[in-house]
C-alpha cells in the first residue's frame, strides 16, 4: 500500500506523487482511491486502491535497476534493427509495449524507435510513441539517478542521432 507523499509510475503516464487517500461510496460501496498527480502533464488519476496492482501502479525502479537500464541505453548504438513489418503494426505492437509496468520493456521501445530513425524516417504515430516513450524512459531514470530529465534526453538523442552521410564525409 502508498502513502501519500510517494512517487510511484502508472503505465503509459509515467511518474507521479500520492496526494492523498480519499474514501468515496460508489453505488452504496465505500471504496478508496490514490489521487495521483503526474509531474510530466500534472493531471491528476483516481486510481481504486484495491486495484492499483492490477493496473501497474507500481513503485520506482531501483536504482542500480535503473543504472543499468541507462547503460543498456547507452551502448550499442550501432545496432540495426529489422523492419520488415510495416510501420503500422509496429506502432499497434510498440502502442501494447508503452503500457507496461516495466521500465526495461518500455525502454526497449524507446530504444528501437532511436536505432530506426537512425536508419529511415518514422511516420507520424511512430514519431509520436517515441516522444512519449521517452518521457516515460527519462522522467523516471531522471528522478531513480538524479539527473535532469533535459540533459538525459539530449544526451540519448545525440547518441541515436544518425550518423553522417558519407558525401558529407568526404566534403
Amino acid at each position: 500500500m502508498f502513502a501519500p507523499d510517494d512517487l510511484v509510475v502508472y503505465p503509459a503516464q509515467g511518474v507521479g506523487k500520492i496526494e492523498r487517500i480519499d474514501r468515496q461510496n460508489i453505488g452504496g460501496i465505500a471504496c478508496e482511491f490514490y489521487i495521483v498527480r503526474i509531474r510530466a502533464n500534472n493531471i491528476t488519476l483516481m486510481v481504486p486502491v484495491n486495484n492499483a496492482a492490477n493496473v501497474g501502479l507500481r513503485t520506482l525502479t531501483p536504482e542500480a535497476d535503473a543504472q543499468g537500464i541507462l547503460e543498456t541505453l547507452r551502448g550499442d548504438t550501432d545496432k540495426t534493427i529489422y523492419t520488415g513489418q510495416n510501420w503500422n503494426r509496429r506502432f499497434r505492437e510498440y502502442s501494447e509495449r508503452l503500457k507496461s509496468p516495466d521500465l526495461a520493456v518500455v525502454t526497449e521501445v524507446l530504444r528501437e524507435l532511436l536505432l530506426i530513425s537512425r536508419s529511415k524516417e518514422l511516420s507520424f504515430g511512430e514519431r509520436r510513441l517515441q516522444e512519449q516513450a521517452m518521457g516515460l524512459v527519462t522522467g523516471e531514470l531522471a528522478e531513480v539517478l538524479h539527473l535532469t530529465e533535459d540533459s538525459l534526453r539530449e544526451e540519448l538523442l545525440e547518441r541515436y542521432a544518425p550518423p553522417p552521410q558519407a558525401e558529407a564525409a568526404a566534403n
